[in-house]
């Protein structure tokens, strides 16, 4: 065995045997004593729900296939169009047309063949919200605009679930997590930012543009969060 390799020790320290490929496909992290056989097994255990598959949410995506998140729910209803691709990097060329939901998850089989990919095309809203969130473990929003974030913040308080929320523009990014489910201290995005901005104030995007690397480090460090 390669000197790299996790020992079967290691291997048994965790709750779940581990097959011969993901033992090998996840070794870097399991020889880390801060992850570990036990924390991986419970990478593979957990579900998350990533809202958006755009700038944010491609690196998200493929960080958590490539971890080992086991359940991973997709849910946006936009398709895939040329100007996405300076920052999305989840799609390719080819998929332009496609709804984002479905090149999103032949990127993440192809990726980690073994991880379970659930597709919802369709719009996030406060009919939908509670009963999509509610069956994910944590919630990552990668949207892009605030009517969508603060949906997705109530939803989430509502359901007692951790959410990992992220924004960009331009050059910047903003990077949360709340748990505001645990009570007193914890607050959420709506308790820190109470009401959107008004209309027109701050531009979007499409209007101001986002320089394509920060989707992908802000995305990268929303996924280490998650992990």
């Amino acid at each position: 065995m390669n000197a790299n390799q996790p020992t079967r020790d290691e291997k048994k320290s965790s709750p779940t045997e581990f097959t011969e490929d993901q033992l090998s496909r996840y070794a870097r992290h399991i020889l880390l004593p801060e992850v570990g056989g036990k924390g991986q097994a419970r990478l593979l255990g957990t579900s998350v729900l990533v809202v958006g598959a755009g700038g944010l949410g491609s690196p998200v995506l493929l960080y958590l296939a490539a971890a080992g998140v086991g359940r991973i729910g997709i849910i946006d209803d936009d398709a895939v169009d040329l100007s996405n691709l300076q920052r999305q990097i989840i799609h390719a060329t080819s998929d332009i047309g496609r709804a984002k939901t479905d090149s999103a998850k032949e990127s993440l089989a192809a990726l980690n063949p073994e991880i379970k990919v659930e597709t919802h095309d369709k719009l996030i809203t406060a009919e939908n919200a509670l009963d999509i969130i509610a069956t994910y473990d944590l919630i990552a929003d990668g949207s892009d605009n605030f009517a969508t974030r603060y949906l997705v913040n109530d939803a989430c308080h509502l359901a007692g679930k951790p959410l990992v929320s992220a924004a960009i523009l331009r050059f910047d990014a903003q990077i949360s997590t709340f748990k505001s489910y645990l009570g007193s201290g914890q607050p959420c995005y709506r308790c820190i930012f109470p009401e959107p901005p008004r209309e027109g104030l701050v531009p979007s995007c499409a209007e101001a543009g986002v320089f394509g690397a920060v989707a992908g480090v802000a995305g990268t460090l929303q996924a280490t969060e998650i992990i």
